[in-house]
């Protein structure tokens, strides 16, 4: 039977918002947090991006749900070495009760230091070996690597946990989803893709954790709901490689412009329709995933956390 978490977004909230959303979640009986991890958001409509490593040590105090990236991308904007230390950190004040997601990236967030921006083999080929650097960093020994993309030099972590972190990798293609089964400890995606599943599990992923989440958009009035998720999140509709290759929100503000509420009426779960809530998560947990997490796009934040508490979960499997 999947847990059900809720998906806190930094695109769309600040830190105290993000805070008591946290909280709102873990009294509606959601058993768990996601949390975006952005330097920009994707348009300037959503409006913030705290860093995430600040908000997650707030929220190690304010609940107690397991909390988890999704997803970081520890390869370009924070050397490896550097997520490292967060994340050990993170485990420890929620008391290994933190997952570190991880993911190749987008140039909207990695490229701002004016690194070049890699094609998406050698992102994976550096996302690969950023784990491989972490894991061994959290063992508390001194580590020394030199490889073909990141070098340490004499570092250890003297505040790591008790319990290895565990390494969950996002997916969105065979590539991805092969080197999530090869080397992570989970699987993160957003689609709820019962053959990307079977690919994880059967290339090595076995009975490890799969993880997905998707964005509805509560509300008592459709159309308004309609219109808010064409305003702050179309990019979600932008097809191919455009979400890891454009380098600014303005940029993906301009894209979104091909992006037409009735693309978003026909992809996103907008209002108060208990069906369609339910069937939207309940197609993850058809398609074998563990744990499915849910984000409120809409203002009404505790009309959404009321709804799925007296509405939502309690016909969901």
């Amino acid at each position: 039977m999947p847990e059900y978490g809720y998906f806190l977004s930094c695109e769309q909230y600040g830190p105290a918002e993000l805070i008591e959303q946290a909280r709102m979640a873990e009294q509606a009986g959601f058993q768990a947090l996601w949390i975006s991890d952005h330097y920009h958001p994707w348009n300037d409509e959503q409006g913030q991006s705290p860093f995430v490593w600040s908000v997650i040590g707030a929220l190690s105090e304010a609940v107690s749900l397991p909390i988890e990236t999704a997803v970081t991308c520890p390869t370009v904007r924070m050397h490896p070495a550097v997520v490292a230390q967060a994340a050990a950190t993170s485990a420890v004040m929620t008391n290994n009760r933190f997952r570190l997601g991880v993911g190749s990236g987008e140039a909207l967030n990695e490229h701002i230091l004016g690194d070049h921006w890699p094609p998406a083999h050698v992102r994976l080929d550096m996302l690969e070996e950023a784990i491989q650097v972490m894991r061994r960093l959290f063992t508390g020994e001194e580590v020394n690597h030199h490889g073909p993309h990141y070098t340490v030099e004499n570092a250890r972590l003297y505040t790591v946990p008790d319990e290895p972190i565990p390494i969950d990798i996002s997916g969105f293609g065979p590539a991805a989803t092969a080197l999530a089964s090869r080397v992570g400890d989970g699987y993160i995606t957003v689609m709820p893709d019962e053959t990307m599943v079977e690919q994880y599990r059967k290339g090595g992923g076995g009975g490890k954790l799969v993880s997905g989440g998707t964005k509805v958009c509560y509300g008592t009035d459709k159309e308004e709901a309609v219109r808010t998720v064409h305003r702050l999140w179309a990019n979600e509709q932008l097809p191919g490689e455009l979400g890891q290759v454009l380098p600014s929100p303005k940029h993906f503000e301009q894209a979104q412009q091909l992006v037409t509420e009735d693309m978003v009426r026909a992809n996103r779960v907008c209002g108060d329709d208990v069906d369609e809530h339910v069937a939207e998560l309940k197609q993850f947990a058809d398609a074998g995933f563990d744990r499915v997490y849910v984000n409120q796009i809409g203002p009404d934040l505790r009309g959404f956390f009321d709804f799925y508490r007296t509405k939502v979960l309690p016909q969901l499997p």
